[in-house]
């Protein structure tokens, strides 16, 4: 299922100092178990930094592409830019645009503001609320957190998780590690290591110290993969998370510079 819609934000994107992409008219392509993706009008595209190449790739849905490689002097980022010339009728809002892989351009912005990992999309909600239900992090047989004080945090399309006090959790199983990545919705996370009964669970732990301004309350507090430990909330067992993708496997396969939680 293909959905695209008219992005009513200014979207610019930056290569080897030059902004090689500035748009008012940028369309949101949202695809079925995909991230969304910009398609900039190619009139709002610097065509002189752009040259294109032999590769095509054919999409059942959207049709044969075509891509282009960025060059700005002796920069050069191959084959970033792809773009459907003649797609297919059902997507035909897309003919005459072009999109460019995240990772192969410098920094992307809306209006003024850099964002990262990937766009927002308009139809996702995230809410994180101070809540007074007990929660307890059982991992192993061992309790790691005994919280009344979490912050509960809503995202659509995602398992709900639970933010506790630094001091509601059991520092001395957990072990600061070098991993760090980036949420477009929450920014930028740490994680910790737990090691318990001779067994090593990497990175099971997350914290945004500084989070965007959008979401201050999850600011320092710690979260666990519900996937991986027991959750009780009141007394009760939560059900492990069920989705269309394991957080774990989505994030590694979509690293960063730096790598996305």
């Amino acid at each position: 299922m293909l959905k695209a819609d008219l992005n009513p934000r200014r979207v610019h994107v930056t290569f080897a100092g030059e902004t090689i992409a500035d748009s008012t008219r940028v369309i949101t392509l949202h695809e079925r178990s995909k991230l969304p993706v910009y398609y900039f009008p190619q009139e709002d595209v610097s065509q002189q930094f752009l040259v294109k190449t032999e590769l095509q790739t054919h999409c059942p849905i959207k049709g044969d592409a075509s891509y282009w490689t960025i060059q700005v002097g002796e920069f050069i980022s191959e084959n970033a830019v792809w773009g459907y010339e003649n797609p297919l009728k059902d997507i035909e809002a897309i003919k005459g645009f072009v999109a460019f892989y995240w990772n192969k351009v410098d920094a992307w912005y809306e209006e003024e503001e850099q964002i990262f990992v990937h766009p927002r999309d308009p139809y996702k909600r995230v809410d994180a609320i101070q809540s007074s239900r007990h929660v307890e992090i059982v991992l192993d047989g061992i309790k790691l957190a005994d919280s009344h004080r979490p912050v509960i945090v809503f995202e659509t399309g995602v398992p709900v998780r639970y933010y506790l006090p630094i001091e509601d959790v059991d520092q001395n199983v957990l072990t600061a590690s070098d991993k760090q990545t980036s949420c477009p919705y929450k920014g930028d996370a740490s994680y910790w290591t737990a090691v318990l009964n001779g067994q090593t669970y990497e990175n099971i732990v997350w914290s945004y110290p500084n989070p965007i301004p959008e979401i201050p309350k999850i600011a320092g507090l710690l979260s666990f993969y519900n996937e991986q430990v027991d959750v009780y909330v009141d007394g009760e067992l939560q059900p492990k998370p069920k989705w269309y993708y394991s957080a774990l496997e989505f994030f590694n396969e979509t690293e960063v510079t730096v790598e996305r939680q």
